[in-house]
């Protein structure tokens, strides 16, 4: 890998033309030079995973907070006490 990097900021220095984005050239050219990880993909799933039970409990959320409000006195009620 390190000399992967070598390689890849080495045709950077000798680009004629430097591009407006460093990060953006290593990107490329280190996403060209290396397969995908397959440790990656197996993030971005857990991620889209981990996603989709976060909207599952907010909506859970929302709807226990609606049912707990019919069971709560109103906010006026609980200040006059």
């Amino acid at each position: 890998m390190k000399h992967t990097l070598v390689k890849v900021l080495v045709a950077l220095y000798e680009e004629p033309e430097k591009p407006n984005s460093a990060l953006d050239f290593l990107k490329h050219h280190l996403g060209a030079a290396t397969p995908e990880n397959p440790e990656i993909e197996l993030l971005r799933l857990e991620l889209a995973e981990m996603k989709e039970k976060y909207e599952a409990i907010v909506e859970e959320n929302k709807k226990l907070k609606t049912k707990l409000a019919q069971y709560e006195p109103p906010q006026e009620e609980k200040r006059a006490e």
